[in-house]
């Protein structure tokens, strides 16, 4: 049986850890197959979207434990490399997390990593790390704060207690929290939309974001306008207004909709 399953749609692909029986822990073979099945999605151009999430009542429980304290010290500080995080960050276009259950330590990780992410009302994230006795190297200690707030982040982190769906949505660790049920036609819904928009310009306004975030304002406020002025120059003017017309259209018919 393989530990993950890709499923590949019209413009995305839905990506499931499938050890269920492990709550989903990162053993040596689903780590070296996920990393291979997110490089098949970044080779491929009709993937534009991506949607991470789970076997089972759980995200993912971090890395095995039992296979990792199985080794020397130095085949474990081998086996916590990064690339997962870095296969991820390969990738182009958005990486939807929906979580269906715990994402615990690495599995958080794995969540941080994600670009949006979406929760079941049995979803919680718990940082263990210092329980375990390692510290944490795909990124959590930096861009948690980022996302909650410095004081909050050493709460989760320093406490290990795990924190539910409804408290991450109102600290803004997620946008939308749902019933179990409806999971994955959330993300899939929102996949189709982001599929609607104009071919390859969501990998660019993703990288603009990213990076520019990375930027102190005053810095990224005139870089994003130089992109933009290539961008515009690039987009014929027909091209935009038939760009533009199609939005009022689609606006047209969500207002028609909610009446």
């Amino acid at each position: 049986m393989s530990a993950v399953l890709l499923d590949r749609r019209d413009g995305f692909a839905i990506v499931t850890l499938n050890r269920p029986e492990s709550m989903n822990a990162l053993s040596r073979d689903l780590r070296a197959e996920l990393v291979d099945v997110l490089n098949e999605c970044t080779a491929d151009n009709s993937v534009g979207t991506v949607i991470l999430t789970g076997n089972g009542k759980a995200f993912c429980a971090g890395f095995d434990l039992k296979e990792l304290g199985s080794g020397n010290s130095e085949n474990a500080a081998a086996e916590v490399t990064n690339t997962i995080a870095r296969a991820m960050e390969a990738f182009p276009g958005p990486i939807i997390g929906a979580i269906n259950g715990h994402a615990i330590t690495g599995g958080f990780e794995m969540a941080l990593a994600c670009d949006i992410l979406i929760a079941s009302e049995s979803a919680r994230f718990a940082d263990t790390h210092a329980r375990v006795g390692i510290l944490p190297g795909w990124g959590l200690s930096q861009k948690l704060p980022r996302l909650i707030g410095l004081s909050r982040a050493k709460e989760i982190s320093f406490t290990g207690a795990p924190i539910d769906a409804v408290r991450a949505m109102d600290w803004g660790l997620v946008n939308h929290v749902v019933p179990n049920g409806e999971l994955i036609a959330t993300a899939i819904t929102m996949a189709e939309n982001i599929a609607s928009c104009v071919p390859g310009l969501v990998p660019q306004y993703k990288k603009l974001i990213d990076e520019g975030y990375s930027m102190h304002l005053s810095e990224a406020m005139p870089w994003e306008e130089e992109r933009a002025i290539v961008s515009a120059r690039q987009a014929a003017a027909h091209m935009i207004e038939a760009r533009r017309q199609k939005v009022l259209e689609r606006g047209r018919e969500e207002k028609n909709s909610e009446v």
